[in-house]
C-alpha cells in the first residue's frame, strides 16, 4: 500500500510564495544595490574628469594688464602670460610677448582680454578685416576733421574724391587717426591719417588721389 502524501495546510508556503519572496527586494538588499550604484557612478565621474583634463589641457596666452588703445606700440608692461584651457584659446592668440612686442595696437583691447593677432597691425590684417586675399592698407587724410575723430576700428566706409568720385567701396578702418598734438603743423597734417583696408585696385586709386587733396568718406 503506497504511503499517504502529506496534506497541504494553509500554513505551508507554496512555491509561488517562495519565488515572490526571493524576488522581493528587502531593506538590506536595497541598501547594497544603492551603494553599489553610487560607487559605479563615482568611478565614472572621476574617469570622465580625468579624461577631460587630458584632452583640454592648458596653454600660455598673452593677456592685457590694462586697457590698450589703437595706435600705441605694445610693450612688455602692457601684457602678461597666463595659462588657459585649450578649449578657450581663440584663433590667432599670442602665446609669448616676443610675438607682439613693438607692434601697433589696431583696436581697443580691454583689461584681461586675450591678445590675438587681429588686435595688432600685421601683414595679414588687411585680409582679416576685408576677407580679400589681395587687400592692402592705405593711409588716408580726410577733409572732415570731425568725422575723422569719430571713426573707430572696424568701421566700414566708402572713399570719395573731392569731385565726389567713388574711389573705394566697403573699406574697413584698420587704425583710426589720432591727434598729432603739434600746433605748428599745417591744416592738412594736423591729424594723423586714417589707415584703411581695401582691395588692391581700390588702394591704388585712393593712394594716388590722396596725393593731391584730402579725401572724404561715407560711413555704412
Amino acid at each position: 500500500m503506497a504511503p499517504a502524501l502529506p496534506r497541504r495546510t494553509g500554513l505551508a508556503p507554496r512555491w509561488r510564495d517562495r519565488l515572490g519572496y526571493a524576488l522581493r527586494p528587502g531593506w538590506t538588499r536595497t541598501v547594497l544595490v544603492r551603494r553599489g550604484a553610487s560607487i559605479v557612478l563615482l568611478v565614472a565621474a572621476v574617469a570622465v574628469g580625468v579624461a577631460g583634463q587630458r584632452t583640454t589641457g592648458e596653454q600660455p596666452v598673452l593677456v592685457a594688464v590694462h586697457e590698450l588703445r589703437p595706435g600705441q606700440p605694445l610693450t612688455a608692461e602692457d601684457v602678461t602670460v597666463v595659462r588657459v584651457p585649450s578649449s578657450l584659446m581663440p584663433d590667432g592668440a599670442l602665446v609669448s610677448p616676443a610675438e607682439g612686442l613693438g607692434r601697433t595696437v589696431a583696436g581697443r583691447v580691454r583689461v584681461g582680454e586675450l591678445v590675438t593677432d587681429a588686435r595688432l597691425l600685421t601683414a595679414h590684417l588687411p585680409a582679416d578685416l576685408t576677407g580679400l586675399d589681395d587687400a592692402r592698407l592705405v593711409p588716408v587724410h580726410l577733409a572732415d576733421e570731425t568725422l575723422t575723430s569719430l571713426l573707430r576700428s572696424g568701421d566700414v566706409v566708402d572713399v570719395l574724391s573731392p569731385e565726389a568720385e567713388v574711389l573705394a567701396r566697403g573699406a574697413v578702418v584698420a587704425l583710426p587717426a589720432g591727434d598729432a598734438g603739434s600746433g605748428g603743423l599745417t591744416a592738412r597734417s594736423a591729424t594723423r591719417p586714417v589707415l584703411l583696408a581695401m582691395a588692391e585696385a581700390s588702394a591704388h586709386r585712393v593712394a594716388a588721389a590722396g596725393l593731391d587733396a584730402p579725401l572724404a568718406v561715407v560711413l555704412h
